[in-house]
């Protein structure tokens, strides 16, 4: 079970001006699930990508980059579960084009003006056939406010779909937020298997658009670590239809923080679902680095916490060989560390300062900590000004399970 995390109610999830979303159940994987999505947008409406940094990428996201670059004005987004379409080859690559072409015949729009994306097994032939038979179901049953279904069809290993809306107002004019996410396991920077779109009505250009996106993925899915395991088919996709009818915002406008603070918010909430529902996961842990001299290597102190297996598998059994954490400390990359500056705060226990266990710490305080269900870890390098967050789980049996499990 998710880590205090439940389902989405569908009637919180607000419907965003100039976005339908349909699903279909096209047996690609699994009998009887939802398993095809299609966003579709209306014309004028701005899109902005990120993509994973994994030199093995899958062909949707190579098309994706293309069809970014070509056009635009993108009118669709088409999702597939089950088969991540990555590790193909070329009849990969040309199944992913035959996937965009059929939607665009559908929708009278050119192929160049939808984005496809995959989610599921490696290295295993895409069943383009079942994703385009299922495509005039998908159109057919096409709403506004049907982001929890939406959800629910991109899951893979997910137990649960994420999704989650935010309203503001800007220049008098109430700018809507909602988004999806999915992922489970191989989460870990850069991107965080994941998939995330967001959409808003607002009125934004495409250059402020951009930088908003930089900025929210920088402090919510560049922040999470399930397993150490960069993704082939991670995308983060930031669309603004400019139905909000508030003028536009640029990058110098007073509404450009509001907007670009309430998208973060979102990402982060997103985010930190994936990591909650992370594969087995029974623990959310926060790493939090401060002190350091700048935000890189805070991250690179968080990040070792957050994707050792020793440091996971004590959380799991609620151990406080704290010892562990210390260890990942020192192996971070940081090459004029002074351990004995550094201070390491379990939720807030101190236990330990000046290179050593501190005077003040007894087992029972850091037992209290580790038998919670959400746990903070505080290092203090004493460095410095800057401070970095990332957000992770434990490793338990399940995840084992899960993943020697995963295609039978």
């Amino acid at each position: 079970m998710p880590v205090n995390l439940s389902a989405p109610d569908a009637t919180s999830l607000l419907p965003v001006a100039g976005v339908t979303l349909g699903v279909a159940e096209a047996n690609i994987r699994t009998a009887g699930r939802k398993d095809v999505m299609v966003m579709q947008l209306a014309e004028g409406t701005h899109v902005s990508g990120v993509f994973t940094q994994n030199r093995f990428c899958a062909a949707p996201v190579t098309i994706c980059k293309k069809h970014l670059t070509a056009s635009s004005d993108i009118r669709a987004l088409l999702v597939n579960t089950g088969f991540a379409n990555a590790g193909t080859g070329e009849a990969g690559y040309q199944h992913a084009i035959q996937s965009c072409e059929a939607l665009a015949s559908l929708l009278n729009i050119d192929s160049q003006q939808v984005l496809p994306f995959s989610t599921g097994v490696i290295l295993e032939p895409l069943p383009v056939d079942k994703i385009i038979a299922g495509l005039p179901a998908a159109i057919a049953n096409q709403q506004a406010g049907q982001w929890r279904d939406a959800a629910e069809a991109i899951m893979t290993t997910d137990t649960i779909p994420k999704a989650a809306s935010r309203q503001i107002t800007i220049d008098g004019r109430i700018i809507t937020i909602t988004g999806m996410s999915k992922g489970s396991g191989m989460i870990h920077p850069n991107m965080a298997t994941m998939l995330a779109y967001v959409a808003t009505d607002a009125h934004i250009s495409k250059t402020a658009l951009d930088a908003v996106l930089e900025y929210a993925v920088n402090q919510s899915f560049n922040c999470i670590s399930v397993d150490g395991d960069t993704s082939t088919n991670d995308s983060f996709m930031l669309v603004a239809t400019n139905q909000a009818g508030h003028a536009e915002i640029t990058e110098d406008s007073a509404g450009f923080a509001a907007l670009r603070d309430a998208i973060t918010e979102i990402a982060v909430e997103l985010a930190q679902a994936i990591v909650r529902d992370g594969e087995g996961a029974t623990k959310f842990i926060t790493v939090q680095v401060e002190a350091g001299q700048d935000q890189t290597e805070c991250r690179k102190v968080a990040y070792a916490i957050a994707r050792s297996p020793l440091v996971k598998t004590a959380f799991f059994a609620s151990d406080p060989n704290l010892g562990r954490i210390l260890a990942a400390v020192g192996y971070a990359g940081i090459d004029d560390l002074d351990v004995n500056n550094i201070a390491l705060y379990l939720g807030d226990v101190l236990v330990s300062e000046g290179g050593g266990l501190a005077a003040s710490y007894q087992e029972a305080q850091g037992q209290a900590v580790m038998d919670a269900s959400e746990i903070l870890v505080r290092v203090v390098l004493n460095r410095g000004q800057a401070q970095s967050t990332v957000w992770t789980c434990d490793f338990s049996y399940d995840y084992v399970k899960i993943n020697a499990d995963y295609r039978s």
